[in-house]
């Protein structure tokens, strides 16, 4: 099995494909910035702390692909991903969320990716062990090794789970340090030193659980004595500093028009607090520092009105690449409709199936329906493939409503039907403007 982390440009443009319809050109660009990492990651000598990545500027009108592009690519390669929308935060000094809020969340995904990776590999002696304990609670003294191991599998085949047990469950309440600091009031979690522990031991609370339940408190409380988290938060934190994605959505809306007054002040002073994050800076996290020089930043506007060029120019030069995504043609709905793994054809046939009914779309059917979203983005706000999701799901409101239904075992979704159900909403432009 290959390891998706050592993917070539063109492999992971494969693997985008089968999700993500178009824009070929965004794809080749991200694809060429993940390889780019594992190539810097090779370099020998001091030169490899020098080589930094490439940030990107996605510019392209709402519901084209940009964020599902990013998403799936850290999917694709297990990196830590997080979207932040840059309208959320404000300027050091004025009331709300700083940037720097923004990389504490990336650390906080990776250590929990590197917290889930190691559960995954001790889970099976984390149960074996829970379920011991379980046992005892349950037939205390239990016999010979014969007898135990018939009772272990009673367990496990889910014999005994409507049975209540009490079992004692710990809750860790480490001191919290409350730091008000330059960037407003925050408040930090710092790991306490080991040596102090002793000093705040974890509060036991004895409970009342089904045993199917105790199962799986006795699990997690057996896997946490097993991972070493000192080992995690560090592997956690380097792979935030190494492999970390941070896509910035909206970042036009931090343009101003104009004079700056009011809120302008405030947007523009976000885009210079974006400057040492996004270029490379130290920020203070609760479990220790993190480096931001070689985590990827991905940025994402419509830039309607405003164009990339508008951005304080120190902000341009932070992303010296731009990736441009086309507006979504009627067959491109068409192929969204049909083609990805995760299409909405398919995704609405495995809901129906679970009802044992059998759907079925025709050509004419999905044409219709590509050609209804097509319209109404043209007549309404347009927002891309968005809209597919909102016409399928009126197209098949009243058969998802009279489900599970007597002696319907097969429906075909004909192009008469998607008529029907929508040629006079789409005429009426005010219903249709509440509706799709």
């Amino acid at each position: 099995m290959i390891d998706n982390k050592f993917l070539t440009p063109k492999e992971i443009v494969e693997r985008l494909n089968r999700y993500i319809i178009g824009q070929d050109e965004a794809k080749k660009i991200v694809a060429i910035a993940i390889r780019n990492r594992w190539r810097r990651q090779n370099v020998q000598g001091p030169l490899k702390e020098e080589i930094v990545p490439n940030n990107i500027i996605m510019i392209g009108p709402t519901g084209v692909g940009k964020t599902e592009i990013a998403r799936r690519l850290a999917q694709l390669v297990k990196a830590p991903f997080i979207k932040v929308e840059a309208t959320k935060f404000t300027e050091v000094g004025y009331v709300g969320k700083d940037v720097e809020s923004m990389v504490r969340d990336l650390v906080e995904v990776s250590i929990n990716m590197i917290k889930a990776e190691k559960i995954k590999e001790i889970e099976k002696k984390a149960e074996e062990t829970a379920f011991k304990r379980l046992l005892e609670m349950i037939i205390p003294g239990v016999g010979n090794t014969h007898e135990k191991e018939h009772y272990l599998q009673m367990l496990k085949d889910g014999k005994f789970d409507e049975q209540f047990v009490e079992i004692d469950i710990e809750k860790r309440i480490p001191p919290i340090m409350e730091v008000i600091s330059s960037q407003g009031m925050e408040e930090v979690n710092f790991q306490i030193p080991e040596e102090l522990e002793a000093i705040f031991p974890p509060i036991k609370k004895r409970k009342k659980v089904t045993v199917k339940e105790a199962k799986e408190i006795l699990k997690n409380q057996e896997a946490r004595k097993l991972i070493d988290m000192d080992k995690v938060i560090e592997e956690g934190k380097k792979k935030a500093e190494e492999e970390g994605i941070i896509f910035i959505d909206e970042i036009d809306k931090l343009i101003s028009k104009g004079e700056a007054h009011g809120p302008d002040v405030s947007r523009s002073g976000v885009q210079r607090d974006l400057l040492p994050i996004v270029e490379g800076t130290t920020v203070v996290t609760k479990y220790g520092s993190v480096k931001t020089d070689h985590i990827l930043f991905i940025a994402a506007g419509a830039f309607s009105g405003v164009s990339p060029s508008d951005l304080i120019p120190e902000l341009q030069g932070r992303f010296p690449i731009r990736a441009e995504l086309n507006s979504l043609t009627k067959e491109d709905f068409v192929r969204i409709l049909k083609e990805p793994e995760n299409a909405l054809v398919k995704q609405y046939k495995a809901l129906v199936a679970t009802e044992g009914i059998n759907l079925e779309f025709t050509e004419e059917a999905i044409e219709k329906i590509a050609e209804y979203a097509y319209m109404a983005n043209e007549k309404m706000e347009n927002i891309g493939a968005r809209r597919l999701h909102t016409v399928i799901n009126y197209v098949l409101e009243e058969l998802l409503f009279e489900l599970p239904k007597p002696g319907i075992l097969e429906f075909t979704v004909t192009e008469d039907y998607v008529d029907k159900r929508l040629k006079d909403l789409i005429q009426d432009i005010d219903l249709s403007r509440y509706i799709l």
